[in-house]
C-alpha cells in the first residue's frame, strides 16, 4: 500500500481484515500507523526503497500519488499490477455502484443522490472522493445497499474492473493539468468510469456530449430539464447537478416523489457556495471548493446582480485565467492571494478588472470587508488549489469561516 492518508489507511485495514499480507508505506514519518501495525501490516515510513516491492503481488496506491512516483514506476517496470484504492474497493464489494465524476459539481451531486436514496428509503452509502474511502465500506454494509461513489480523475487513473451500474459524467473542462500533463490524459481518466459498462448499465452524460466508452445505455441531461421539484440550492449549475442526479436516480429505480422531496430539502454541501454570515448587510460566501477556473466562474455567475468582492488565488493548475477575468461584471473587485496571484493579476489587468494584491487570506478578507457595502457579497472562490498556504480546501474554507465569525463578533 502506497500512501497512508485516509484512503490508504482504509485500504490497508480492508486487506488485513481479509488475511492479506500488507506492506504499508508512506514517505512521511508523521502519519499515525499504530492500528495498521497492530493489525499485522509491515509499516515502512520514509524514503522510497524499491526493495519494498520484493515478493509483492500488487501495489495499491492512494489517489494523491502520481503515476510517475518512483515506486509506482518501478512496480510497473517489474510487471506488478498497480491498482487505485477505488479499484480495490470495487473488487471487494459486491454492491451496486452509482459512480459520479466530472470536473465540477461531483460532491454536491453525490451528496444529493445520497439524500435522494434516503428519501426513498433505499439503503445506500456515500463514499469515494467525497471524503469516505470506498474500501472503508468493506464488511460494514449489506450487499443489497447501493454505493453512491464520487470519483476523481486521480481515483480513476488505475481502475480495471470498476463497473458502475449507473455512471454519471457531469461536465468536462480543463483541470489538474499539472498532474495529468494534458487535457486529453485528464479526459481519458474521467471517461474510464464508462469503459467496462455493459448493456444493462446506464451512462448519464450532458446533452450533446460525444460518445463515451462502454456499452451502457445513454441518458442525457441539461440544466433546463423538467424536474420533479425545483432544487433548494441556488444557481444554474446546481440545477444542472440536480438534473444529472434526477436522471441517475431514475435509472437506479428511485421514484420521482423521493427525488422531489430531496430536491426541495437538500441544503448543499460545505465549502461550495455556502453562505456563512450576513454582517451589516454584507453576505459572506465560502466557495473554497472552487479549485479551478470553471468552478469559480460558476460561483461568480450565481450572483448576477450583487456587486462581488472575490478572493482568488492559491496554487495554480496551469490554467488560463482569462476566462475567469471575463466572468467579472462591472462593480466587482478581486483580492489576490497565494502563489498564483501574479498570474491572475495579469489576466485581470488586461480586462480592466480592479484588484488588490493581498498576499494571504486574512489580509484579503480584511480588505474586502472594508470595501464591501450592504447588499454586496464577499466571495471566497479561489480558482486554485490550496496547498501553497493550506493543507486542503476544507482547511482554507474553515479559516475563512473563522475570520468571518471574528468580523461578526
Amino acid at each position: 500500500m502506497l500512501g497512508l492518508a485516509r484512503s490508504g489507511r482504509a485500504a490497508t485495514l480492508a486487506l488485513l481484515a481479509r488475511g492479506v499480507e500488507v506492506v504499508a508505506h508512506d514517505r512521511s514519518a508523521a502519519v499515525e500507523t499504530d492500528d495498521l501495525a497492530a493489525g499485522g501490516a509491515r509499516v515502512v515510513l520514509g524514503g522510497d526503497d524499491e526493495t519494498l516491492l520484493e515478493g509483492v503481488d500488487a501495489v495499491v496506491k492512494s489517489p494523491g500519488i502520481p503515476g510517475e512516483a518512483s515506486l509506482v514506476a518501478a512496480a510497473r517496470a517489474l510487471g506488478i499490477p498497480v491498482l487505485s484504492e477505488i479499484e480495490l474497493g470495487a473488487r471487494l464489494l459486491a454492491n451496486p455502484l452509482l459512480g459520479v465524476t466530472g470536473t465540477n459539481g461531483k460532491t454536491t451531486t453525490t451528496a444529493l443522490l445520497g439524500a435522494i436514496f434516503a428519501a426513498a428509503g433505499v439503503p445506500a452509502e456515500v463514499a469515494g472522493n467525497i471524503g469516505r474511502p470506498l474500501t472503508s465500506l468493506v464488511g460494514s454494509i449489506g450487499e443489497a445497499a447501493w454505493v453512491v461513489c464520487e470519483l476523481s480523475s486521480f481515483q480513476l487513473e488505475d481502475v480495471e474492473t470498476l463497473r458502475p451500474r449507473v455512471a454519471v459524467l457531469l461536465n468536462l473542462e480543463p483541470d489538474h493539468i499539472d498532474r495529468h500533463g494534458s487535457f486529453a490524459t485528464y479526459r481519458d481518466a474521467k471517461l474510464r468510469i464508462f469503459a467496462r459498462q455493459g448493456e444493462g448499465d446506464v451512462a448519464v452524460v450532458p446533452r450533446g456530449f460525444p460518445p463515451v466508452p462502454g456499452l451502457g445505455r445513454r441518458i442525457e441531461f441539461a440544466w433546463d430539464d423538467p424536474l420533479p421539484a425545483e432544487p433548494a440550492i441556488p444557481g444554474a449549475h446546481n440545477r444542472e447537478n440536480a438534473a444529472a442526479a434526477t436522471a441517475a436516480a431514475r435509472a437506479a429505480g428511485i421514484s420521482d416523489e423521493a427525488v422531489a422531496e430531496a430536491l426541495r430539502t437538500f441544503p448543499g454541501v460545505e465549502h461550495r457556495i455556502e453562505e456563512i454570515a450576513d454582517v451589516a448587510g454584507v453576505r459572506y460566501v465560502n466557495d473554497s471548493k472552487a479549485t479551478n477556473v470553471a468552478a469559480a466562474r460558476r460561483a461568480l455567475a450565481s450572483f448576477p446582480e450583487a456587486p462581488l468582492h472575490v478572493i482568488l488565488g492559491g496554487l495554480g493548475k496551469r490554467e488560463s485565467y482569462e476566462p475567469l477575468a471575463a466572468a467579472f461584471k462591472t462593480g466587482d473587485r478581486a483580492y489576490l492571494i497565494g502563489a498564483a496571484a501574479t498570474e491572475i493579476a495579469t489576466a485581470l489587468a488586461v480586462l480592466g478588472v480592479p484588484f488588490t494584491e493581498a498576499g494571504d487570506l486574512a489580509a484579503a478578507l480584511a480588505a474586502a470587508a472594508r470595501a464591501a457595502r450592504p447588499g454586496e457579497v464577499v466571495l471566497l472562490s479561489p480558482a486554485c488549489a490550496s496547498f501553497d498556504q493550506f493543507t486542503s480546501y476544507e482547511a482554507r474554507g474553515e479559516e475563512f469561516r473563522r475570520l468571518v465569525q471574528k468580523l461578526s463578533g
